[in-house]
This record gives structure tokens, C-alpha cells and sequence, in this order.
């Protein structure tokens, strides 16, 4: 493995790393209307089963894109140019659902939590539908001329195999984060949990199955019939252990469709990183879009010291939140920043 495989495969694993662990605080977001509806006891807990990780999960977005930016400049340039609209749309969403969270409780007004929490749903549900879009959109192809420009209106991007593709990671995310929430509440909050993932399992593994038969027989090779192979067992796991109220396995399940699948994506866009609908001469790979051979080296040893320490931290942290919640845990809320002993200090 070359040093442009070797960055290749380790932004497969960043985004693979983002949309496991962001796919179901974008679920939770998405649900929280839903199973928090009744009293703000309520949806606290929900929004609470994230709190302590949601910041941290957002690291390997901002670790993706920087080493593409680093490692694959001609990729990244051309792509952040050419869905430049569609991906400051999804950076608005994103802040607007950071603003959201980190400010709900700051304020004890029922009209500031409704639209924190307008905010948290649109923040999570554009994009839990958009990365599916993009994605879709790199292993189709996209119009790119000679000069590694798109080119066209943002109407060619929006063929039935891409908006399938926003589909389906917004209904996988949904019922991965409808799972962690049943993984990670108790008493009524789980219960409707459990009620949320049996009327998204259905249309999810439809869609799922649709969108991943779709990819393999367009744009797939031989290997990646195992990848879509293993995303179909990984959902079936999933309804298996709810059913037998097994939350952990079901967890599991969904984890094991989200990293498949995204294995079939990337493993059905190689060596291109980047194809020209145009002429495929146009296609930006891994060779014409990357840096240096020095600048991949330093790099690779960089990763090779900070990523570890990452990695265990983060996993350190879920260690340490990992106990359940319900709403009798949660404390009324005081409309202020602090609470009365922090403030005295």
C-alpha cells in the first residue's frame, strides 16, 4: 500500500468513525420531538444521552477534512467549490443545532427551549440527509471539466440515485439514534424508543437494501458484494436483538450497516476520488489529486502519534457516561448558566 492508498483508506475510516458516532446524535435530534413529546423533562433526557459527546463526535468531521485538505488538495478544493452551496447549507444547520444545545438551558422561558429546539431538529435532519446526497453524488460522478472545476447547476446533482442517497442516511441515522436512545434511557423514554425502531425498521431496510443493490450493480466491483453482504446482516442483527430486547446487539447491528456501507461507497469510488461525468479523462484519483510524497509522509507520522491518543480518550469518555437515564434524573431546570453552589464560589 502506497502512501496515497494508505490517505485514501484513512479518510474512508474518519468518515466512517463521523457517521457512526454523529448518525445517531443526529437521530436523537431527530427524534427528540417525538419521544420527548410531553413535558421539557422529558426531551432533557433525550437531549441529554448526547450531551456529554456530541462536541467530541464533530473531531473526526474536522479531522476528515483536514486531511483531505492536506492530503488530497485537488479533491478537496474541487469539491468544497463545486457543492459550495449545498455544503454551507449543512454548515449553517450545523451551527444552528452547536447554538442550539449549548444554549437551551441558559434561559427558563418554554418559548427560547421551542425554538433551541427547532434548531436542534433542523440542525440534525439537514445533514443526516445531505451527507447521503454528497456521497451519492462522488461515486455517481459529477459534471468536471478539464480544469477540475464542476460545472453546471446544482439541478444535474439531483438525480434519483443521490436524493435515494440523502434518503437513506436519514432514516439509517434515525433508527440508529431511535437504538442508542433505547440503549441509553430507561422507564417511558425506552419504551418509546423501542416503539420508534419497529416502525422504522421496515422502511429503513427497504430503502437501505434499495439504495446498497443500487451502488453494487452501477457502480460496485467483485469485493464489494461483501461489504453490502455485511450491511444487510448488520441490520438484520438489529431487529433481532430489539426484538429480543437485547439494546446492546441492536446497537451493534446498525454500527455494523453504517461502517459497511460506507465501505461500499468509498470501495465503489476507488482509485477515483472524484469521477468527471464529462470525460472520464477529466476523473480526479488518488494520484493526480495528492500532495507531495514528502508532505503524505510527515503527515502519516504525525497521524500515527495523535491519532491513538484520540481515539482512546474519546472512547474513555463513553466508559464514563455510560450508565442509562430516565426522566426522573432530571433536575428542574434553574434558567441559569451555573447552578446556585457554582455561582457562589
Amino acid at each position: 500500500m502506497n502512501l496515497q492508498q494508505f490517505w485514501f483508506v484513512l479518510i474512508g475510516i474518519l468518515f466512517t468513525g463521523y457517521f457512526v458516532l454523529e448518525g445517531f446524535d443526529f437521530g436523537v435530534g431527530m427524534l427528540m420531538p417525538i419521544l420527548g413529546r410531553g413535558s421539557d423533562a422529558r426531551r432533557r433526557a433525550v437531549l441529554n444521552t448526547i450531551g456529554p459527546v456530541w462536541d467530541g463526535n464533530e473531531v473526526w468531521l474536522i479531522t476528515a477534512g483536514g486531511a483531505m485538505f492536506a492530503a488530497f488538495p485537488e479533491w478537496y478544493a474541487s469539491l468544497f467549490s463545486g457543492f459550495y452551496l449545498a455544503l454551507l447549507l449543512l454548515l449553517v444547520a450545523l451551527i444552528l443545532r452547536i447554538c442550539a444545545i449549548e444554549y437551551r438551558a441558559k434561559i427558563d422561558d418554554p418559548k427560547w427551549r421551542f425554538w433551541c429546539d427547532m434548531g436542534i431538529g433542523i440542525g440534525s435532519w439537514v445533514p443526516a440527509l445531505a451527507w447521503g446526497w454528497v456521497f451519492a453524488n462522488l461515486v455517481r460522478g459529477v459534471p468536471l471539466n478539464e480544469r477540475k472545476q464542476i460545472v453546471g447547476s446544482v439541478w444535474e446533482l439531483m438525480s434519483p440515485y443521490a436524493l435515494l442517497g440523502g434518503l437513506t442516511t436519514g432514516i439509517l441515522f434515525g433508527l440508529h439514534g431511535a437504538i442508542f436512545l433505547a440503549l441509553k434511557t430507561g422507564g417511558e423514554i425506552r419504551d418509546g424508543a423501542r416503539r420508534t425502531i419497529r416502525i422504522l425498521f421496515a422502511p429503513t431496510a427497504i430503502i437501505v437494501g434499495g439504495f446498497g443493490v443500487w451502488t453494487q450493480l452501477a457502480y460496485g466491483n467483485s469485493w464489494t458484494w461483501i461489504a453490502l453482504g455485511t450491511a444487510v446482516t448488520g441490520l438484520l442483527i438489529a431487529g433481532g436483538a430489539t426484538a429480543a430486547g437485547r439494546d446492546g446487539w441492536a446497537f451493534v447491528g446498525t454500527t455494523v450497516t453504517i461502517i459497511s456501507a460506507t465501505v461500499l461507497l468509498v470501495g465503489s469510488l476507488y482509485p477515483n476520488v472524484m469521477p468527471s461525468t464529462i470525460n472520464p479523462d477529466f476523473d480526479l484519483t488518488i494520484d493526480n489529486a495528492s500532495s507531495s510524497p514528502y508532505t503524505l509522509k510527515v503527515m502519516s507520522w504525525a497521524a500515527a502519534f495523535a491519532a491513538p491518543v484520540v481515539v482512546l480518550y474519546q472512547g474513555w469518555t463513553y466508559w464514563v457516561f455510560r450508565q442509562r437515564l430516565t426522566v426522573d434524573q432530571i433536575p428542574a431546570p434553574t434558567g441559569l448558566p451555573f447552578s446556585k453552589s457554582e455561582k457562589s464560589r
